[in-house]
């Protein structure tokens, strides 16, 4: 029998490597080189971490990345929902386009720690994307509960003018001040809010308190929520000439999204309910306006949760 070279040998492996994972590489990218499907792009679930809480718990923080231009809302149910059952029902139903950090956390007592906690979120395709809130990665453990560098904390939050005060990435979980309210009437959703983090005074850049951002959206029910400014609201205007070439790039605040001047006040925004039913007004509240605070550095922010019925 003809005796076949090794060099031909490892040339013709080399090809059949090659091949395959050209292939494999090209049957996992179709998604995202073919045109959107007529029913959007998929939501995809993000844990950001992992939280050891002062009392023995650990909390489980979730985000998601939304590659649609608009909002997508996916109810309940077979198509979102997060494992353990016991651990189902605390996620939204309702995502704005792009990347939303942090926006809940999943928490469990010190003996279930190691007990993975499933998020799912099926496509309309039915692909199921998943992902994990998962302890003991140290990569994962999130450590804003402590102050940052430069002092920020999570900043306070309540629900209405008076409600008490609370940190956390659940701070509160309620009901809103003033009862059920009808389809089509606007109602006002608030909030206050104070900032407990302590700066250096001698820092130039915190000789007066820093505002405090908050941005109301949907969260879970049944119709549209529209979202209008309350005549307390202070717009921010464009501070360029025209002819400053940084104009261009001022973007006035969206209607859902209030700043609270002076580092603690009250945030209203008008809400209106297209349906009869349940809903959840979510608020998170952040003052990313401190150099050591944003989405990206995962601190600092709190959220709350208001529930509305809608007659």
């Amino acid at each position: 029998m003809q005796q076949i070279h090794k060099p031909l040998v490892s040339l013709i492996l080399g090809l059949l490597v090659a091949f395959s994972i050209s292939a494999q590489a090209q049957d996992k990218q179709p998604r995202f080189l073919s045109l959107t499907p007529p029913d959007g792009l998929p939501i995809i679930p993000v844990l950001e971490g992992w939280i050891a809480n002062a009392d023995g718990t650990i909390s489980f923080s979730f985000g998601t990345i939304n590659r649609n231009k608009e909002a997508v809302d996916i109810p309940l149910g077979p198509n979102n929902y997060i494992e353990p059952a016991g651990r189902n029902g605390q996620q939204p139903t309702h995502f704005p386009a792009g990347r939303s950090t942090g926006i809940f956390a999943v928490t469990v007592p010190n003996d279930q720690k190691e007990i993975d906690v499933w998020w799912h979120l099926v496509s309309s395709t039915g692909e199921d994307l998943k992902v994990p809130g998962r302890w003991g990665t140290s990569a994962y453990e999130l450590d804003f509960i402590r102050p940052r560098p430069q002092g920020s904390m999570q900043p306070l939050v309540g629900i209405g003018e008076n409600g008490p005060l609370a940190a956390g990435l659940t701070a509160h979980h309620g009901p809103r001040t003033g009862g059920p309210v009808a389809v089509g009437t606007p109602v006002v959703i608030t909030v206050n809010v104070s900032d407990p983090s302590m700066r250096d005074p001698k820092d130039p850049r915190f000789g007066e308190p820093l505002d405090i951002g908050v941005e109301f959206n949907k969260w879970q029910g049944p119709g549209d929520v529209e979202f209008t400014r309350h005549e307390s609201t202070i717009v921010e205007e464009n501070p360029y000439k025209e002819d400053d070439r940084r104009f261009r790039f001022f973007r006035e605040p969206a209607v859902n999204a209030v700043p609270v001047k002076g580092g603690a006040g009250v945030a209203n925004v008008y809400a209106t309910f297209s349906e009869p039913g349940d809903y959840i007004i979510s608020t998170k509240v952040d003052n990313f306006s401190a150099p050591e605070s944003s989405n990206g550095d995962q601190c600092c922010w709190s959220n709350v949760y208001q529930h509305v019925t809608v007659r």
